[in-house]
């Protein structure tokens, strides 16, 4: 496998964590299941997948940086990155929360976002 497909693929599996570990504890409130948890635990179990996120998001870097040998700038990966995020996200949001609705101000900003990862790739 190619050490740009193994990047995204890593790119998407650490940002599902981070999904995760960000706004996951907001629908385990909602749902009733950590309601009545201190911060410093919601804090220690986003950070337990955090953990996870990292595992996935430093080798994704490190294979994927041509500094590295690998075929992507370093902007590239940061763009790539946001827009990977962004999507995962979405599709996590509209799973998780009921009401969660993509308005056209949404997509225009999504547009623009593919737009930013063209750019960054052209020569």
């Amino acid at each position: 496998m190619s050490s740009a497909v193994l990047t995204l693929i890593f790119l998407v599996i650490s940002n599902v964590f981070m999904t995760f570990a960000w706004y996951g504890h907001l629908k385990l409130s909602s749902s009733g299941v950590s309601t009545n948890w201190p911060l410093y635990v919601v804090i220690l179990f986003s950070w337990g997948i955090a953990l996870l996120e990292y595992c996935f998001q430093v080798p994704a870097n490190r294979l994927g940086y041509e500094g590295n040998g690998g075929p992507f700038s370093l902007i590239q990966l940061k763009v790539m990155q946001e827009v990977i995020t962004l999507v995962v996200f979405v599709i996590f949001s509209l799973w998780a929360f009921e009401g969660f609705h993509l308005q056209w101000n949404h997509i225009l900003a999504f547009i623009l976002l593919i737009a930013a990862v063209y750019l960054v790739f052209m020569k």
